[in-house]
């Protein structure tokens, strides 16, 4: 008989969850605090929020076997599976009560399941090898938030682990919190006070597609709430690196206005303008990186929707993203 443990045991860790919403024998993990969702309209944020992108569950054990039993089959995308650090597996949950990965090591090892970026997970408990030990992760990684569009939420990766903040945390080992929610990055102030109050030692913000998109913010308005947006994670963040990266490449959207008069070239500039007034009153650890550096003309065929990348065009963003970006903000 194997051993069940129930989703909310003490020894699993939700790592990248802002909240655990407990239910009647399960436990959805939230990007924002649950309790509070509704202070962060509108109700696409909220249904954003409530999808696991970057979350992983992760735990030590000697099973060579695990069952994830779900409370409901749900429209989320895949469960990627990685021990001590290395990726062994996928599996694919559309309409699945649950999932399952065999041949595991049956040594004691560091078990991570990347949740999907994509749709609501419920997860009722896990099913070991009765005989197999559990214990608590115990993972001490630096804390990196992240913080930005579907372009961060990645709808469209192969699955949750090539993701392109997935790439860059692990190949940098950071311990990931992404904010990533698909057409809801607007700068709302609410947001800039979760990020102010989570634990962190680096933070990047990929801000402005949304909101040329959607003419949510002006040429007035865009800059400053920018530089409150800093301002705020400043509070509590006095002195740790935050790097600001304007949009990456997209086609219609360079040189043509949007209904305020926005085009992504003009944003770009504001983005630095932003940086540089920040720098020019003292945040000196404040920095501006161009969209165009890590993804570019060059890889304007790896956007199927001259918006958002493909899979590959995930895996060059992230490979990108920890070369230009995470090596000069966080070199350690």
């Amino acid at each position: 008989m194997g051993l069940r443990v129930r989703a909310d045991d003490d020894r699993l860790s939700w790592m990248g969850a802002v909240s655990l919403e407990v239910g009647d024998g399960w436990v959805q993990p939230w990007r924002i605090p649950h309790e509070e969702r509704a202070l962060y309209p509108p109700d696409a944020l909220r249904e954003r929020a409530a999808m696991a992108a970057g979350v992983r569950l992760a735990f030590r054990t000697t099973s060579a076997s695990i069952t994830g039993r779900l409370a409901i089959p749900g429209d989320a995308s895949a469960v990627d599976i990685a021990v001590d650090g290395e990726l062994r597996g996928s599996a694919p949950l559309p309409g699945a009560p649950s999932f399952t990965f065999d041949g595991l090591p049956p040594e004691d090892k560091l078990v991570e399941l990347w949740l999907p970026q994509s749709g609501r997970v419920r997860l009722s408990a896990l099913e070991l090898d009765g005989d197999a030990t559990l214990t608590a992760s115990a993972v001490a990684r630096p804390r990196w938030t992240t913080y930005g569009s579907s372009i961060s939420q990645c709808g469209a990766a192969e699955s949750p682990a090539y993701t392109w903040p997935a790439i860059v945390a692990r190949e940098r080992e950071l311990d990931l919190t992404c904010l990533g929610f698909g057409g809801q990055c607007h700068l709302d102030p609410m947001i800039a006070r979760l990020i102010r109050d989570l634990p962190a030692d680096v933070i990047t913000i990929c801000a402005g597609i949304n909101i040329q998109g959607g003419s949510s913010l002006n040429p007035r308005s865009f800059g400053p709430a920018l530089i409150g947006t800093v301002r705020t994670i400043r509070e509590k963040h006095p002195t740790i690196p935050i790097g600001l990266i304007s949009p990456i490449f997209s086609p219609p959207r360079e040189t043509t206005p949007n209904a305020v008069g926005f085009s992504l070239q003009g944003m770009r500039e504001e983005v630095e303008a932003a940086v540089e007034a920040l720098r020019s009153c003292g945040d000196s650890n404040v920095h501006y990186f161009s969209g165009l550096d890590v993804f570019g003309p060059d890889l304007a065929h790896l956007l199927p929707d001259d918006l958002h990348p493909d899979a590959d065009g995930y895996k060059a963003l992230g490979r990108n993203f920890a070369d230009v970006v995470m090596r000069r903000l966080f070199p350690a």
